[in-house]
């Protein structure tokens, strides 16, 4: 009589991650895609009082607004590779998380935390969905998703052929991929850059009208990026053309960082 074989594993439960789902934008819906490439787990939405993990985004006074009290089972929130949007006034809410790695130093001086690493997981992107065409020679154009019925941004966009207008409320997947694919990418969303400086595309900060900038200075410190010391218009973009970036080593850190510091216990393996 043979021996009965063995039950299967079962599969670890989902992994709940809070991200901005109010308005379409590929910046945050690609937040559950890197999660589950760096846990192994999937990965669901949660509200932000339930979630396991923060990750892309500007989000951290929505950590301080739904972690002012520790949590009642005990398991802390953690916060992996978010920022802040504006400062907040206040910082005992970080005595009920666990804040494994900020997006950038400017969200820690805000915070008064003493980190020395950090990394917005938005560049982890060309692991966890892999470019495999050829770059074409479009210069890409990736507005903040609140810009995209600007006149004068679509007669921009119309006034040559080279440019691809590059919508960031559609499938996040693809808009990466659209990315990926271009020569150089001016870019007013934050994440337009990341994901562009994740598949190593060239690319500018154009003016992000109605945006703070402190999410984009507290990224490019995070990578060392030292041309990002305030916005161009896109006219003034073109003479960026072909423009190589040093980052001397930043962005390698930040990605060593965000795998390093994801929590062993979230991760499928634990």
């Amino acid at each position: 009589m043979s021996s009965p074989k063995p039950l299967p594993k079962p599969l670890p439960k989902p992994l709940g991650v809070h991200w901005w789902k109010a308005e379409p934008n590929f910046g945050d819906a690609i937040s559950p895609l890197i999660v589950a490439h760096v846990s192994g787990r999937a990965v669901v939405h949660c509200g932000a009082h339930g979630a396991d993990l923060f990750a892309l985004g500007s989000m951290m006074q929505v950590v301080k607004r739904s972690h002012k009290v520790p949590r009642s089972d005990g398991a802390p929130l953690v916060v992996w590779g978010t920022g802040l949007l504006h400062p907040v006034f206040g910082h005992g809410f970080l005595d009920n998380i666990e804040v494994a790695l900020l997006r950038g130093p400017v969200t820690a001086a805000l915070l008064k935390l003493e980190h020395r690493r950090f990394g917005d997981p938005g560049l982890l992107i060309h692991q966890a969905l892999p470019f495999e065409g050829a770059r074409g020679d479009r210069i890409g154009i990736v507005p903040h998703y609140t810009r995209m019925e600007d006149p004068e941004l679509l007669a921009f966009a119309a006034s040559d052929p080279a440019y691809l207008l590059i919508d960031p409320r559609g499938d996040a997947a693809q808009v990466c991929l659209q990315i990926a694919a271009c020569a150089h990418v001016f870019a007013s969303s934050l994440h337009g850059l990341i994901v562009a400086d994740a598949y190593g595309v060239p690319n500018s900060w154009i003016t992000p009208d109605g945006q703070s900038w402190l999410k984009y200075l507290d990224y490019a410190a995070s990578v060392g990026r030292r041309d990002m010391g305030a916005p161009c218009t896109p006219v003034q973009a073109r003479a960026h053309l072909g423009r190589r970036i040093d980052y001397d080593g930043g962005l390698e850190a930040a990605r060593g960082a965000l795998l390093e510091s994801f929590p062993a216990r979230l991760k499928s393996t634990a």
